[in-house]
């Protein structure tokens, strides 16, 4: 079954689109999740959700705003890095008091947090691809560099080198404004 297909079953909630999805997307899926989610049996429930959250919002999905898999791999990502955030808080939870502040960001926060966002895409734009891609893998989609170096049939060393100086460039592309 051909994506276009996929997409549009899925679209109509039609449950043969889910069944196809998962045959042809769950390793990708696998792929994003795996570096983000450590532990084997959140990593199942979180690909469980990942593929419940395309169901439900495939709908949503506009060709015009990007490609299939980078919507569904943003998902994915999203997706697991909330299950690692959850872990992570989960031993605090009994230690909850009154006295915590709200996770919500105060508007200057939320300003701020904007304007470093538009920073780092500003720089990000200004880079090769090479670069741009290298960037992604290392920091979106958090895959270890051994990984990358043998996926791009580099040396794991070659790989830290090339990551070591693309931070020393976007230090000058941004300016300063934070550390990378």
């Amino acid at each position: 079954m051909h994506q276009n297909d996929i997409i549009e079953l899925l679209q109509q909630q039609d449950t043969r689109g889910l069944t196809a999805f998962c045959q042809h997307y769950t390793p990708l899926l696998r792929y994003i999740v795996a570096p983000i989610v450590a532990d084997a049996q959140e990593r199942e429930a979180c690909l469980s959700e990942v593929t419940m959250r395309i169901w439900e919002k495939s709908a949503q999905y506009s060709p015009k705003k990007g490609s299939w898999t980078a919507w569904i791999t943003a998902i994915a990502r999203n997706t697991a890095l909330s299950y690692a955030r959850k872990a992570a808080r989960l031993p605090e939870l009994s230690e909850l008091t009154e006295q915590i502040a709200s996770p919500e960001a105060t508007p200057e926060e939320a300003l701020l947090q904007k304007e470093r966002e538009q920073a780092v895409m500003h720089a990000l734009e200004q880079l090769s691809k090479k670069e741009r891609i290298l960037f992604y893998r290392k920091y979106y989609y958090m895959q270890p560099i051994s990984q990358i170096a043998a996926e791009l049939e580099l040396t794991e060393r070659s790989v830290e080198g090339k990551l070591y100086r693309l931070k020393k460039k976007l230090r000058v592309l941004l300016g300063g404004v934070f550390d990378v």
